[in-house]
């Protein structure tokens, strides 16, 4: 059966991530990708039962990243399937983190089934990153958030991105709304300088957390911090590691924090503080693991290499 208390539901993208490859000039290899997909293999190899509703492909690509999903533990009943190519995403990485150019049009990337009907079947329902601004999968998003905030526990990750094939403004008013949406919005600094410029992030975390909300600042090395309405603000270092990656990081510390929520018994946005710097250690703990290594999964935190700290969340 699909679903339970314990569960999660990702809804959005899986695609395929081309990555320069080190040493080989304007070479790229292709690379498991989207970020609702990295969450729903690091829930996965953390633990957590998880169900990820995406549209795949008739391509070779789609075999792979459903094989993929597979192998990590993933349930992938609940995917719409069609014959339309895969979407790619271009990495640019650089000092300031990674930038992407999208090839999405005509894809059954986003051809995301509306699973308003299902949302309250499981726990927790993730969303965010492209899916929540590329239609037709924008609508379907909207629809199952608007369900599993009623019904279940909503998480959104904006994961904002930047290209010019995507439409700035009514994405960042989708992703807004998302928020707001949200009991639990997890989103880094640049996240929420983009979607509200003019306000500080902490500025922004305050304002949404006063209307009952969990929210996660992440700072790369300079750690993260948990926002609530009713106790002060807390905040975890960032786990040192020696940097090999920096691609999927932030999609391992929402998997890291969801898998914690659910294993202290309940997916709920009102925690104890306690809990809150345990579920943050824990998920710094997992991004660092991704970080110390090529590729996005995760290990299940188990202690990590010292060295300088993981740069991006």
């Amino acid at each position: 059966m699909t679903g339970g208390p314990g569960a999660v539901l990702v809804l959005g993208e899986a695609l395929v991530d081309l990555v320069p490859v080190a040493g080989d000039g304007g070479v790229r290899a292709a690379q498991f990708g989207g970020a609702p997909a990295n969450v729903a293999v690091g829930l996965a190899t953390l633990g957590t039962p998880v169900s990820f509703a995406g549209g795949l492909g008739g391509d070779g690509f789609a075999r792979t990243i459903e094989e993929r999903l597979r192998a990590a533990g993933v349930t992938t009943t609940l995917c719409a399937r069609s014959g339309l190519p895969t979407a790619l995403a271009v990495a640019e990485p650089g000092e300031g983190g990674t930038d992407y150019h999208f090839h999405l049009q005509d894809t059954a990337t986003f051809e995301l089934p509306d699973l308003s009907a299902r949302a309250g079947a499981f726990g927790a329902v993730y969303v965010g990153g492209l899916a929540a601004v590329v239609e037709p999968a924008a609508s379907a998003v909207r629809a199952t958030a608007a369900a599993a905030a009623e019904h279940s526990l909503l998480f959104v990750d904006p994961n904002v991105r930047r290209d010019r094939t995507l439409g700035a403004d009514d994405g960042a008013a989708a992703l807004r709304e998302l928020c707001r949406l949200a009991q639990v919005v997890k989103a880094s600094d640049e996240d929420l300088e983009r979607l509200w410029p003019g306000a500080g992030p902490e500025e922004t975390c305050r304002s949404l957390a006063a209307g009952g909300r969990l929210v996660i600042l992440t700072r790369g090395a300079r750690g993260s911090t948990a926002y609530t309405a009713t106790a002060p603000p807390v905040s975890v270092a960032a786990t040192p590691v020696d940097v090999v990656n920096t691609i999927g990081a932030g999609d391992a510390f929402a998997a890291g924090l969801l898998s914690r929520m659910g294993a202290h018994g309940a997916f709920t946005a009102e925690p104890e503080p306690a809990e809150v710097r345990d579920m943050l250690a824990y998920a710094a703990e997992t991004a660092a693991s991704v970080c110390a290594k090529a590729g996005t999964e995760p290990s299940a935190p188990a202690g990590v290499r010292e060295g300088r700290r993981a740069p991006a969340l």
